[in-house]
């Protein structure tokens, strides 16, 4: 007999892929990632900032935590610059990270949003998926094979990608500060 059964539903989902994922165990390095998002910056702004932000870590650590996030793909150099002698290398994050937490109540507060949210998008999807299906599946036959995972895993994960790259578009070209802006001011009248 079970002590304790529960139905556990599937609350966040993270898409990633393995590098990227061990890149991030390191909350320095997800600051970096935060701070490289904002603006170009060398090793020794970034190693500056950080302390700004409490974090004391020598120069060296640093310029190991930017290795690893670029070895994973997520920052690149932005700028190369002639100093003294040397060169002077600026990076940028190509990846945005969100890692925050949602206040207790916030489920609640949300859940007209959640439902308007999920009948469009299941509308946009099966739109999605009938005009681009056989792309989408074409993708997924060609993603690594996992012995554990299901074809239609792959074809969720890739839909997940589209979404997020579509809301990053957004994001980048300034529609959803324009969303938040107008809505800002409509509720300050």
């Amino acid at each position: 007999m079970a002590l304790l059964e529960s139905d556990v539903p599937i609350r966040e989902v993270v898409t990633t892929d393995p590098e990227r994922a061990k890149a991030l165990e390191n909350d320095v390095r997800a600051k970096i990632l935060d701070m490289l998002a904002e603006e170009e910056m060398t090793i020794e702004e970034i190693h500056e900032e950080l302390q700004r932000r409490d974090e004391d870590k020598a120069e060296t650590t640093v310029r190991h935590h930017v290795n690893v996030l670029k070895d994973a793909g997520m920052v690149e150099i932005a700028r190369l610059e002639e100093a003294g002698g040397g060169t002077r290398k600026y990076y940028k994050s190509n990846t945005r990270v969100f890692s925050y937490d949602l206040p207790e109540n916030s489920e609640e507060t949300l859940a007209g949003a959640q439902t308007a949210a999920t009948e469009e998008l299941e509308s946009l999807v099966e739109t999605l998926y009938a005009e681009h299906g056989d792309e989408i599946e074409a993708v997924a036959r060609e993603m690594k094979p996992c012995k554990y995972c299901e074809t239609q895993h792959y074809e969720e994960f890739i839909v997940r990608e589209l979404l997020n790259r579509a809301l990053l578009e957004l994001g980048e070209s300034g529609v959803l500060d324009d969303v938040f802006a107008a809505s800002d001011r409509l509720s300050s009248e």
